[in-house]
């Protein structure tokens, strides 16, 4: 593929509409790949140019779907991706910076390049029914992601990544 990889996890809709918009934005500029985090694995990564990684900050962590992906991928490409390109965006209903903290330690694990600082969408979910409730993302965020996304494909079709 040598395309974009966007591996997503969404429990209420947030991140998903997160991913799905990065993807069209990315899809003006070449292949994408889309896939939610139980999908996706070693082969997919291996076979992508460069990563956005989004999921939803969930008790101050990356969500458990998100962090599976991560502990059945990180030993069969260890070694084997450094130098690509990956950015990545949380859906918190705070501040979302440690989900983002994890999500990079991560990625220097594997060496890959951050194309750009983390995009982090806060939903002001504080209440356990907002917390639980289907989100909907407004169309300024969700404007950032596609921009995200075309920017990160234009850098990767123009080999800047």
């Amino acid at each position: 593929m040598a395309g974009l990889l966007i591996v997503h996890h969404s429990r209420t809709g947030g991140s998903r509409q997160m991913a799905e918009t990065c993807a069209d934005g990315a899809r003006t500029e070449g292949p994408v790949l889309l896939l939610g985090a139980e999908e996706a694995g070693p082969d997919h990564l291996l076979a992508a140019g460069g990563y956005v990684f989004c999921c939803p900050e969930n008790l101050a962590a990356i969500s458990g779907a998100m962090k599976e992906f991560f502990d059945r991928c990180y030993y069969p490409v260890l070694g084997r991706i450094e130098g690509r390109a990956y950015a990545q965006m949380i859906c918190a209903g705070s501040d979302g910076q440690n989900a983002a903290r994890q999500v990079a330690r991560i990625a220097t694990g594997w060496r890959l390049k951050e194309a750009q600082p983390p995009l982090i969408v806060c939903t002001h979910a504080q209440t356990p029914e907002a917390i639980l409730a289907p989100k909907t993302i407004s169309a300024p965020d969700l404007e950032t992601c596609r921009d995200l996304g075309q920017a990160l494909g234009a850098g990767l079709a123009m080999g800047i990544f």
